[in-house]
């Protein structure tokens, strides 16, 4: 490894193996752009990146490492932390306790890898959670599992687009529990991280627009029983007298139309739909899952393993490239 390089280590986790994540993670680090902008390095299996490089038709000289600084960075080279967790037969397309366990350990060697310092960032393929669930690891996600393995008790997930970024108050609960759970005090400490991570990207001063929970934003009482009072708008009053801009209550539709328009930095959504639904209409394959709050830099690809194109060559590689661009400029 050229220690004199600029560029960040990025742990790049495969994913569940019986997805497209490693189709992606071998399409994205071939990619010219990633090359030049970080130095990655997949935990995950050789012989299953094999596979998918083949499927791809990609010439790629895929290595085995037993470390990072072992990892040797020229054109057409994937350096790989192989746990070799995969039989050679496993099928592409179908849930997999074998697939979901692998995918857990590619996560915790790289949430070490980046806790130690041994690499800047993490950049995560997706994982198939009824195959994580089935090897016994019961959380909703990544976002959940990072916090877990370093031992964090609250982060937040936010979505990046090309024109929008959405941080999200709750996330993976039912609706019921989502408006339940909201309060001021997480919806402050919600904004705050979003804040937080803009001007350590480099917004100097973030424009925040808050969504309401209800139609209207309740429209002064109209729809709701007044959650847009209790439970968002002190914290807005503590946010704005700390200086930081933080707008709203505001009515969904309105708020993300005006995001596309540039008028607002970030979109704070309250609960998981109201925020993905606009990002993936804006295209998912350029999506970029953040999460905010970790000791360390965590992105994704915003898209799941998609047991029905896996193994056929036909995913994108678009949304890992970009993840693997956001984590390089939030090292930065």
């Amino acid at each position: 490894m050229n220690s004199a390089s600029p560029t960040p280590v990025i742990a790049v986790t495969m994913g569940d193996g019986a997805g497209v994540g490693p189709e992606v993670t071998v399409g994205a680090l071939l990619d010219a752009d990633t090359a030049g902008r970080c130095r990655p390095v997949v935990i995950g299996d050789a012989a299953r990146l094999r596979q998918a490089a083949e499927i791809l038709g990609a010439e790629a000289e895929i290595v085995a490492v037993d470390s990072i600084d072992d990892a040797v960075f020229t054109p057409g080279r994937i350096n790989v932390v192989d746990l070799g967790l995969l039989p050679d037969d496993l099928a592409w397309g179908e849930v997999s306790p074998v697939a979901g366990d692998a995918a857990f350990h590619y996560i915790r060697v790289a949430s070490e890898l980046a806790t130690s310092g041994a690499a800047q960032a993490i950049c995560t393929a997706p994982l198939n959670k009824e195959a994580l669930h089935a090897a016994g690891h019961i959380f909703p996600g990544h976002t959940e599992l990072l916090a877990h393995l370093t031992g964090t008790e609250e982060v937040s997930m936010m979505l990046a687009a090309p024109t929008m970024k959405v941080i999200h108050v709750t996330t993976h609960v039912g609706l019921l529990d989502a408006v339940a759970k909201i309060e001021p005090g997480l919806v402050e400490r919600t904004v705050r991280r979003g804040d937080r991570t803009l001007r350590d990207s480099g917004v100097e001063s973030p424009r925040i627009g808050v969504c309401g929970i209800n139609p209207h934003a309740g429209e002064n009482g109209l729809f709701g029983y007044g959650e847009e009072d209790s439970k968002i708008v002190p914290a807005l009053e503590k946010l704005r007298a700390d200086g930081i801009d933080a707008q709203g209550p505001l009515p969904a539709d309105t708020a993300f139309f005006l995001a596309t328009r540039g008028e607002y930095d970030l979109i704070v959504a309250m609960y998981h739909d109201q925020g993905h639904g606009p990002v993936k209409v804006l295209g998912i394959e350029t999506g970029v899952n953040i999460t905010v709050g970790l000791p360390v830099i965590r992105t994704s690809v915003d898209h799941g393993t998609a047991f029905d194109i896996a193994g056929t060559g036909k995913a994108s590689s678009d949304s890992m490239v970009e993840a693997l661009r956001q984590a390089a400029n939030l090292c930065a």
